[in-house]
Order: C-alpha cells, then structure tokens, then sequence
C-alpha cells in the first residue's frame, strides 16, 4: 500500500515535471556566480535512498530534511556538512514532507498520506507532539509558521490545517486542530492528482499564499486564513506546474519548478507577483522546497521523477542571496 500510494505521488508530480518544460518564462540567469561562503560547503549529501520532499532552517546554522521512503527526520549543519539522522520515524508507510523550523528549534513535519502533523525536538530528535487530521484520502503536504499558527496543506482535499500557538509557542491540545476549507476562487483537481503543494505567508503577514499546481497551469492563491476564500494571485503570466514547497523571504518568493528556480516580486498584501529571473543550475535535479540562511539559499533535490532506490543519492544545493 506504502509502495502504491508513492507511485501515484510520484506520477502526479512526474506528470507535471514534463508539463513544466514548457512552462512559466523570463530570463535563465546562471547561478554559477559567488556561490561560496568561507567554511559553508555548496552541497549538502543527504542518505543515500532518504528522498527528501522538503528542507526547514530555523536560527542555528542547521537544515533539516524529512524522508518520503519512512519519515525520518536528518539533520545536516551547514557550516561543515556533515549530519545525521535525528528521528528515524515510523517506518515503511509513513512520510516526512515539508518541514519548517521555530525559534525554539522545534521542527513541524508534514506527514503525507500518514495524516500525521510531528512536532520535534530539532536537537534531540524527540518526539514533542503529534497530531492526526483529516481522512483516508488526506495527504499533508507543505508547512508554513506563523507568529500565531503552523499551516499544513492538504494536497487531495481543498482544505488546510492549523495548529494555533499559545503564547510563547505553547503547542495545542490534539483537538484544537483547526480545519480550514477552501473557498472563493480554489479550483480543486481531480481525485487522484495532486493540487495545493507548497504554503507561504505574504509579506504583510495578511493573508496565505497556496500553490496549485493544477489550476491554470500551476497557480498562486492568496487565502484568508479566517474564512478561508481563495483569490487567484496574478503572475503576470508565469506557470508553476511543478512547484512543492515555496518560500517568501521579504518581498522575494522563490518557487522551485522542473529544473529552474522562479524568482518572483511580491507585492505586501500578496494580491500580485512578478517575474524576476528564472534561476538555473547546472547542480539542480527537481529542486522541490527551498529555505534562506544568512545570504544563502538552500534547495533539495527530489529528483523526482525518478523513484527512489536505497543506494540512491541525493543532496541539497546552496546559492548565493541576491539572486
């Protein structure tokens, strides 16, 4: 069921791998230029067979990954880049997606078709919390915090999860969960395809910034987080297919796509986006999540889509910020 239930993930996102091709435009810039930082190596090896979906960085100088092949959790210290796997997760069946990191260096993992929401100890490993949400059809994607909540997507089922904080961080009971469906100009996908990936926040703090890979050729949807109506955010053209996980750092949102990264200007509220640049690297092989420490930027390889083999490896790329 475990091995099924990946091929059809990697399907949908293989499907859409070769959809992103063509898709999306703008200016291919190498990324060759000023990628190094004294004693921070330019790539970060991951496990062999780990096949990561995600990467979260919190404010230690260390990344994290979850694996899609059992749900664990590695972490990988960016100064030097060695690692190791900190939580070994539950196994064959169970997954580790998007990852994001708090200041108390508590790491929120997307489960997948685990339907699990894991809080852990980002220095020990431990287990803090863990959360059960949704139904058999739910597959938590990509994760967002918030100074008030952690957001989850649910790719299968035009609704988001939320874990409301309490003060100083306080974790909430398991049902406390909210459920937020979406609404307004959400366009959900066929059943057996993917449709919200990846999850940011605007720049004003306002709103959630959703992506759909299957509306419109992959779009952007800025959602209420109170009611949760869905309004199309204008890309001034731009297609994002293949996007997973996204990132808004500042006013600049980095959607990883097939082999390129987009790089996209915000406006504070998120109603509107334009293009940048298009990003590319020589080094990238379906980069999937993407996360900023100091003037670096970090993307892992998911190299979907090629299915994951024990003796596989895999890794994560750093470039230099501005891009």
């Amino acid at each position: 069921m475990a091995r099924r239930r990946f091929l059809g993930i990697g399907a949908a996102v293989g499907g859409a791998v070769l959809l992103g091709a063509t898709g999306g435009g703008g200016t291919a810039v190498a990324a060759e230029r000023s990628r190094r930082r004294a004693g921070y190596p330019d790539v970060l090896n991951l496990p062999n067979g780990f096949h990561p979906a995600g990467i979260g960085i919190g404010p230690a100088p260390y990344a994290y990954f979850g694996s899609l092949l059992g749900g664990a959790v590695y972490r990988a210290c960016l100064l030097t880049g060695e690692g190791k796997v900190i939580n070994p997760g539950l196994g064959e069946g169970y997954y580790a997606v998007g990852l994001q990191v708090d200041q108390r260096q508590r790491v929120f993992v997307a489960g997948g078709w685990g339907r699990l929401i894991t809080v852990v100890d980002g220095i020990t490993g431990k287990v803090i919390e863990t959360y059960e949400v949704g139904n058999a059809d739910t597959f938590v994607d990509h994760v967002v915090l918030t100074p008030h909540a952690a957001w989850f997507t649910d790719s299968f089922n035009g609704q988001l999860f939320a874990l409301p904080l309490g003060p100083h961080g306080a974790l909430p009971a398991r049902d406390e969960v909210v459920t937020l469906r979406l609404g307004g100009e959400w366009v959900q996908g066929p059943s057996d395809g993917l449709t919200a990936t990846g999850i940011a926040a605007t720049p004003d703090g306002s709103a959630l910034v959703v992506v759909n890979i299957h509306a419109h050729g992959g779009s952007l949807f800025r959602v209420h987080p109170a009611t949760g109506a869905a309004r199309r955010i204008d890309l001034g053209g731009v297609t994002l297919p293949t996007t997973n996980g996204i990132l808004v750092h500042g006013r600049t949102l980095y959607a990883p796509r097939m082999n390129d990264l987009a790089v996209l200007r915000l406006d504070p509220t998120g109603h509107n986006a334009r293009l940048a640049r298009m990003v590319t690297d020589p080094r990238f092989e379906t980069p999937c999540a993407a996360a900023v420490h100091g003037n670096r930027l970090y993307l892992p390889n998911s190299r979907f889509p090629q299915p994951p083999e024990p003796e596989l490896p895999y890794n994560a790329v750093a470039l230099s910020l501005p891009l």
